[in-house]
Order: structure tokens, then C-alpha cells, then sequence
């Protein structure tokens, strides 16, 4: 960049190659890197890697990432709930109890999640746990139908991502309505069998969501493209084109 092209590297620039080495699962070439950045790197460049330690379960580093992220950006919920699921992912529910701890204790809270659906030219709107769509009774039978096929089809929900103190039924009860399960029972009813279906979310979608619309996608034989707050996701067939890893 620097000698063929006379382009000064960005941050943005430093925070690809910390992903792209974090994909290879080669987190500790990625922190070398970072250590030869030659201005102080930003929460994004840690994000980043953190985000890798949580899908190479490297619990050691992803606690060093985060805590770099918290000295920068230290009301950053995104981060302890990303910490919440490697801790999850890894059996420490002792760390994750902990942390919502430490969460409640400073005031953190998750921001409410949003996810918009456009039919027919409109764009719907939903939040977690909405009640108040006209058409929500068609919106609860879809969900209701899904989580049946869903079930059947072999998927057991992920409860860890709920950082609400309730039981595991309550949580199970919690994840069926997440703004963009709300969105995608919509577009199911909405949309013509065959047809893509295009969600638009506030924020990175949780494990469990993401997990769930593989096999939503492979269940509805229709493709399911949503794009969070990281990037898009283009589910088909019971496949993510992130390939498990946002």
C-alpha cells in the first residue's frame, strides 16, 4: 500500500488483517501484529480479535482483548456480551455469572435489539418482544410452527446468550422473540414461497439466532439474507455465507 500505491494504512485496514488472522486461527500472529501498529490501535482492531478468540474458544486471550476494548470503550455492552458467550462456549458459568455482575454493578445494559423487514414497499419494524404488530397472531403461529420443525429438525436453543437471571425454560421462551425472529416469521407469512427474504438488525445477531436460521433456511427451502451490525448473512440450505464466523 505504502510503496506501490502511496496509501498511508488505516486503522480500518489493521482491523482486516487482525480478522483475517484471526480466521486462520493464528490469534497470536494477529496480537504480534497488533503490537506493531504505530499508533495506539482502536477498539475495533481488539473487537476483532476478540471475535476470533470466541470462535477458537482461546478464553485467555479473548479475556485481554476484551479488557484492552473496556480501557477504551468502558460502557461498551457489545463487549461483555461478547465475553459472556466465549465464557459460555467455554463451561465457565462461574465467569458468566460474574459478569453480569459486573454488568449490573456499573449499569451496563444491552441495547434493545430492532430488526426491519420491507413488503410490499413498507417496512415493518419490530423490537424484542413486541405485541403490538397488527398482524401478530399470524406472527406467533409461524413462530410456534417454526419452533416445532425447528426442534424436530434437531436444534437445542443456546439459553446462555439470555443474560436475564430467569429459568431455562423462561430463557428458552425469551429467544423466540428476538427482533429478528419477530421479522423473519413476518416475511415467512408475507412473502411467496421461494423468495428471498431481506432482514435488516441494530445489532450483531446473537449465536443462537444465527444458529437457528440455518436451520430455518433448510426447513422453508427459501434463502435468508439479514445484515447486523457486522455484515451480511446469507443463509441457504442450512448454511451461512460467514461461513460461523462474524
Amino acid at each position: 500500500m505504502k510503496l506501490d500505491h502511496g496509501i498511508k494504512p488505516s486503522m480500518e485496514h489493521y482491523t482486516c488483517i487482525v480478522r483475517l488472522l484471526g480466521r486462520a486461527g493464528r490469534l497470536h500472529d494477529a496480537l504480534n501484529f497488533i503490537g506493531d501498529i504505530p499508533s495506539a490501535p482502536s477498539a475495533m482492531v481488539w473487537r476483532a480479535l476478540l471475535s476470533s478468540c470466541i470462535v477458537h474458544t482461546n478464553v485467555d486471550l479473548g479475556r485481554f482483548s476484551a479488557e484492552k476494548v473496556l480501557e477504551i470503550e468502558p460502557q461498551d455492552e457489545t463487549t461483555y456480551v461478547l465475553l459472556s458467550n466465549m465464557y459460555s462456549a467455554a463451561g465457565n458459568l462461574d465467569e458468566v455469572a460474574l459478569l453480569r455482575k459486573s454488568m449490573r454493578n456499573i449499569g451496563v445494559r444491552k441495547e434493545t435489539g430492532l430488526s426491519w423487514v420491507e413488503m410490499k414497499g413498507e417496512v415493518h419494524a419490530f423490537s424484542v418482544g413486541l405485541e403490538d404488530h397488527p398482524d401478530m397472531r399470524v406472527i406467533h403461529a409461524m413462530l410456534e410452527w417454526l419452533n416445532l420443525k425447528t426442534h424436530r429438525a434437531g436444534y437445542v436453543p443456546d439459553t446462555n446468550v439470555v443474560l436475564h437471571d430467569v429459568d431455562e425454560e423462561q430463557k428458552a421462551r425469551m429467544l423466540w422473540v428476538h427482533s429478528e425472529r419477530l421479522a423473519l416469521a413476518y416475511g415467512l407469512v408475507m412473502t411467496p414461497p421461494g423468495h428471498p427474504i431481506h432482514i435488516m438488525k441494530n445489532l450483531r445477531s446473537c449465536l443462537d439466532c444465527h444458529a437457528i436460521f440455518k436451520v430455518i433456511s433448510k426447513i422453508v427451502k427459501q434463502e435468508i439474507i439479514v445484515r447486523d451490525i457486522n455484515r451480511f448473512h446469507h443463509f441457504d440450505k442450512g448454511t451461512c455465507s460467514c461461513g460461523d464466523y462474524w
